[in-house]
């Protein structure tokens, strides 16, 4: 399978192989993209949300009145879940909402996520993410040239520190490592771009 290689400027530089058991899957597993983006977004829930029990309620624990003769519904304690300023009966505790997902599964999300890019046509081959200023306006004129206003661009694991200070400032634009190339990413913007180095780390990875 070819794909067209391009350079910030948006000229092409000629056609690069790529890896058709990785970019020309089948697209219509949206139920594993599905299933995969809601494993990542589980896993970043803090969980730390927490009320008090009974036995952290501040007060007495005596029975407030005698069980009969009264005339009130029976009570034990000032702290339990039905009197004012009592304990609040099965609400939230700290725990974690992370669940697994295998590893298969994962690597066929991700493959279904690039190939879904490379069929909708939102996927560039970029020959290298290097600038020679750090300066955002300088990146905004190139990445206009190549009509890029939401895009997620995915470079090898030495990413050029001028092109990643010039991103980090642009809306929508969000740069990545090859190593952290996920679905949920690769999903939530318009545009994937890999780098040359990128594609090759990413079709060894998912081999």
């Amino acid at each position: 399978m070819k794909a067209e290689l391009k350079n910030l400027d948006n000229k092409k530089l000629g056609d690069v192989d790529i890896n058709e058991a990785i970019f020309g899957c089948d697209i219509d597993r949206q139920d594993i993209m599905h299933r995969v983006v809601n494993w990542q977004l589980a896993k970043r829930r803090c969980g730390n949300h927490k009320v008090k029990d009974v036995s952290e309620i501040s007060g007495t624990g005596k029975k407030p009145f005698a069980q009969k003769g009264t005339g009130n519904a029976r009570q034990g304690q000032k702290r339990s879940g039905i009197q004012v300023g009592g304990q609040t009966t099965h609400g939230p505790v700290v725990r974690s909402h992370a669940f697994d997902v295998p590893k298969k599964v994962r690597k066929l999300a991700l493959k279904t996520a690039l190939s879904t890019k490379q069929a909708s046509g939102k996927l560039i081959i970029l020959d290298e993410a290097k600038t020679k200023s750090h300066k955002t306006r300088d990146l905004v004129s190139q990445l206009s040239k190549m009509g890029l206003t939401s895009a997620l661009i995915i470079d090898g694991p030495e990413m050029d520190v001028n092109f990643v200070r010039a991103a980090s400032n642009i809306p929508l634009i969000d740069v990545l490592p090859e190593q952290g190339a996920n679905v949920y990413d690769i999903l939530r913007r318009d545009v994937l771009v890999l780098t040359k180095a990128a594609l090759t780390n990413l079709e060894a990875r998912l081999k």
